[in-house]
């Protein structure tokens, strides 16, 4: 009697179910709108395909007839895997149809696919026999989870795959009335209202315990476009069609609509991605707000484009490799342009360029160029062996994402066949006159400014009291470029130079490197060898030379060029600085004009009797130099030439650096004035280089006691802590100068106690507050020209503020020079890792990376300069040369500087002794040059 007991109670039970169902049915359930079309519309081709769009069709088309189960009459989700979810299901329905109407198949095909189709479809098993699970095994209809693996009792039921599939039921059931009747069995065999509650969409997973949660579905986007699936068969769910609740974010300068619910509070990621606005407006129209959302979500990408150079169309996509599904978006969970798996787990390497986006935003706005640019990259993806087309294009490596989709191909039927409709939807009828090119009105983004002449810095430099003439510089139009002639060829310049690399350039690595590079390409001066500072200036200060020279000896070092280029550039631009006017007669100027090679003040304003120099932008030439003979010895009868033409007696004076400037008295004479240069880390950089070419500059190298400031708990360094100035020039703490310093002389015991606090504060500041930090000092395209996005600036933490020391409460920027730096220098550490992941993008193909983006709305911070690109490739090659300091010891003294020392006094205030202050030291802290006097070797 037990088993009978049993089975009575089972079915007792399962009556109570279907009871409790049909009445949730009839409580949920409303009167079909009149929204779906007459059946003769589906055939009312008024824009026929091109023969170009005819092949398209037919490819995407291929994908579902090699793909086809004739068992059950399901088609595969990806190519050759017998799986498959009901959302896929409602793909192959809207391509069927299309297909059909756009004459790729016949009618005797269609029906029998159909029938197919139906009659598996309602053989299928239900989830608690109420509504179809997640995912089925296409080959055989067996309940299977998301790894195919067979599961009796299923997994649960997705309400937005029931939204997907109950509108292309209504796309058949319309065009093809025949099928009205079977269709409608199927849904009412379903329990579709157990996927509604309190006007949302709900659905169904399995815990732990096999209990079944009801969990609420969609974000805004994909819950307005499921909901109308519903709406379609008479079923209501109000709050799942009210766009509430969302928020407008910005991103790279455009307001985007954000679904409040985050993956932090709900467990469900709110993803910002283009399928599901391109959906609605195929299928449905797009009409009101919904068509703002779209025009804003097709303008932030042209808008990544236009700042990095990347092709940019994100959705959610299959891939040809683990985790095998991402969700590239525009924004989720907080942090835009993320590619996420469904656990949040962050994937950038791997965002495409996907082929479905591309193609619907060019035929939902076939008047807008960049959607047009999209759909030319993509156009032509297809497999080879004819199964389709390949699901897009990954950004870093630029090679196809192979994935074969019934995704991709089915919606790409679905575009054509409403391009050949003449864009009308196929749901609603609408027309969509409604989608134009996006504009870039208030509305949808962030005005910017049209920049004004910048005034040219080096950004490593404090700003001086200079000579300030009133004429304005000349129009670049007006100006004739002095032509110097490179030196002579050199004996046997070497193939490359003597750094032995422990592995070549990755892909990725190698299209950074380029990109890089081609700043130095974009800005290079032809005729006399010189490269600007910045993009928007025609300029050079001897910071940014030296930054040339690092660059060029680093390309050459990657092979990014090749050794015919840099012999070349090499000998020009050391012609060019044997060429440079000195200031009195002693030492280079602060600036050049790049063109005329005449000295000009930081506004770009011609100064004929010279405006000083700098120490700082003196020792920063002297380290590429350096590093120039030392790798390249060949060079190094010119490179010292040009540097026994300085004198050094009042730059270094008792031990220190000093730099001149020039100001004007009341009666209008011009007077120099030397004095220590204490700019917090670039003196200690300076310093370093100094002591390679033997000068005694030990009190402005780095040591001594610092003062600090508490920042995040942690002491930052704020000045040296000295009795030979009264200066307090220096008001901020940025990491540009330690950074540098760790990349080509290697963290010292002491620099380390400088560098290593000034990284964890940003760390923390991070984990405190999720805001990404890079402080640096950056250069922009608009006033104020120079930002120092500092630890500690006057006093405060986390302040940005301009050269005239004023606060710029929007100006924090997180620097792409910074984060390569730090991820090279600390590789392994997590939070350098994540510095990396929101920086690498940041590039324009033709013209370098972009100093950085804005801490307060991710937008891209204008500007291109020669320190941020060369940082970036010397960041590289520290990565591929087992991490020494990228300066070279020289292995012989036998060199004209050298012999020109140990002769005795010139009269230039050169070393005393002949050979250099430091060495590179090997011990317990690594590899990095220290003073000779100070250091013990331990091996």
């Amino acid at each position: 009697m037990y088993p009978y007991k049993h089975h009575q109670q089972k079915l007792l039970k399962w009556i109570a179910l279907f009871l409790a169902g049909t009445f949730l049915q009839l409580l949920f359930y409303i009167p079909t709108p009149v929204l779906s079309q007459n059946s003769s519309s589906c055939s009312n081709i008024t824009a026929p395909l091109t023969p170009e769009e005819q092949i398209y069709a037919r490819a995407a088309w291929q994908y579902f007839v090699k793909n086809y189960q004739p068992a059950t009459g399901l088609t595969n989700a990806a190519g050759g895997y017998p799986s498959g979810t009901l959302w896929d299901m409602g793909n192959y329905l809207m391509a069927l149809n299309a297909a059909r109407w756009m004459n790729l198949t016949d009618q005797a095909d269609f029906d029998s696919r159909l029938n197919k189709f139906l009659t598996g479809l309602g053989n299928l098993k239900l989830f608690e026999d109420a509504l179809p699970n997640k995912v089925y095994n296409t080959a055989t209809g067996q309940m299977v989870d998301y790894g195919n693996n067979p599961i009796e009792r299923g997994i649960g039921w997705s309400a937005l795959d029931i939204g997907r599939v109950l509108a292309a039921f209504d796309v058949i059931r319309t065009c093809h009335p025949q099928y009205n009747d079977w269709l409608k069995g199927i849904v009412a065999k379903w329990q579709v209202a157990r996927s509604l509650k309190d006007g949302q969409l709900y659905g169904a997973t399995v815990l732990p315990d096999s209990k079944t949660l009801l969990v609420q579905e969609g974000r805004l986007g994909y819950e307005e476009y499921a909901v109308r699936g519903y709406q379609l068969w008479g079923f209501a769910a109000p709050k799942a069609l009210a766009l509430e609740p969302y928020k407008m974010v910005e991103i790279n300068g455009v307001q985007i609509p954000v679904d409040t619910r985050d993956f932090q509070s709900t467990n469900a990621n709110n993803y910002v991605v283009s399928e599901s606005y391109i959906l609605d407006g195929i299928e449905f129209g797009l009409q009101g707000e919904l068509a703002d959302f779209a025009t804003r979500v097709l303008e932030v990408q042209k808008r990544r484009y236009e700042a990095t150079g990347q092709l940019t169309a994100v959705t959610e996509d299959n891939i040809d490799q683990a985790p095998y599904f991402l969700y590239n978006t525009v924004y989720a969970n907080g942090n835009a342009w993320a590619t996420i798996t469904d656990n949040n787990q962050p994937y950038p390497q791997f965002r495409s360029v996907s082929t479905k986006a591309a193609f619907g935003w060019r035929y939902l706005y076939p008047d807008n160029t960049y959607a047009q640019k999209l759909f030319d990259a993509v156009k032509d993806l297809r497999s080879p062996d004819d199964s389709g087309y390949y699901a897009g294009i990954y950004e870093e490596s630029k090679q196809p994402n192979k994935a074969l989709t019934g995704n991709t191909n089915g919606l790409i039927l679905e575009i054509l066949y409403y391009k050949a409709r003449g864009n009308r939807s196929l749901i609603a009828g609408y027309v969509n006159t409604t989608a134009k090119a996006p504009s870039n009105n208030t509305s949808a983004a962030t005005p910017t400014p049209t920049p004004t002449n910048p005034p040219q810095t080096s950004g490593n430099t404090p700003k001086v009291v200079e000579v300030k003439v009133p004429t304005p510089p000349a129009n670049s139009s007006q100006v004739e470029e002095v032509a110097v002639t490179p030196i002579p060829p050199v004996d046997q310049p070497d193939a490359a130079s003597k750094l032995k690399l422990t592995r070549p350039l990755t892909v990725v690595e190698r299209r950074y490197a380029e990109a890089a590079w081609r700043y130095f390409q974009a800005n290079y001066h032809p005729k006399n060898g010189l490269t600007d500072d910045r993009s928007d200036f025609k300029g050079a200060t001897l910071w940014g030379l030296g930054d040339y020279l690092a660059a060029l000896h680093t390309a050459r070092s990657l092979d990014v060029i090749s050794a015919k280029e840099f012999d070349q550039r090499t000998r020009h631009i050391l012609a060019a600085l044997g060429k440079l006017p000195l200031f009195a007669g002693e030492l280079p100027n602060r600036g050049y004009d790049t063109r005329t090679l005449q000295p000009i003040d930081y506004g770009g304003n011609p100064v004929i009797e010279g405006n000083g120099w700098s120490a700082l932008d003196i020792g920063r030439l002297l380290a590429g130099l350096y590093n120039l003979k030392s790798n390249h010895p060949e060079y190094t009868k010119a490179v010292d030439q040009i540097v026994l033409d300085w004198s050094y007696l009042r730059i270094v004076r008792d031990g220190v650096l000093s730099s001149a400037t020039v100001i004007k008295n009341t009666q209008g004479r011009y007077l120099t004035r030397v004095n220590l240069d204490t700019r917090l880390g670039y003196e200690e950089y300076a310093a370093r280089a100094f002591q390679l070419w033997g000068f005694d500059v030990e009190g402005s190298a780095v040591g001594g006691e610092y003062q600090t400031s508490v920042v995040e708990g942690v002491k930052i360094p704020t000045q040296r802590q000295r009795k030979d100035t009264n200066s307090k020039v220096n008001q901020y703490t940025v990491s540009n100068p330690f950074i540098l310093y760790g990349l080509e002389f290697g963290l010292d015991p002491k620099m380390r106690s400088l560098f290593e606090p000034i990284f964890q504060a940003q760390a923390e500041r991070y984990r405190r507050t999720g805001t990404l930090t890079a402080s640096a000092t950056t250069l922009i395209d608009r006033k104020p020209y120079t930002v120092h996005s500092a630890i500690t600036a006057q006093g405060k933490s986390w302040e940005a503020i301009g050269d005239d020391g004023k606060t710029l409460p929007q100006g924090r920027m997180v620097s792409t020079a910074v984060a390569f730096a730090y991820h090279a220098l600390l590789p392994d550490n997590q939070y350098s890792q994540k510095l990396l992941q929101g920086t690498t993008d940041l590039y324009n193909p033709l013209t370098g990376f972009y100093e950085g983006f804005y801490e307060t709305t991710g937008k891209t911070a204008v500007g291109f300069t020669s320190s941020t690109n060369s940082m970036i490739l010397q960041s590289l090659l520290y990565t591929l040369t087992n991490h020494q300091p990228l300066i070279s010891p020289t292995t012989s003294l036998n060199s004209p500087w050298w012999e020109t020392v140990a002769q005795g006094d010139s009269g230039r205030g050169l070393p005393r002794i002949a050979k250099p202050k430091i060495r590179l030291i090997s011990d317990s802290y690594g590899n990095y040059w220290a003073s000779s006097e100070n250091t013990k070797v331990t091996k």
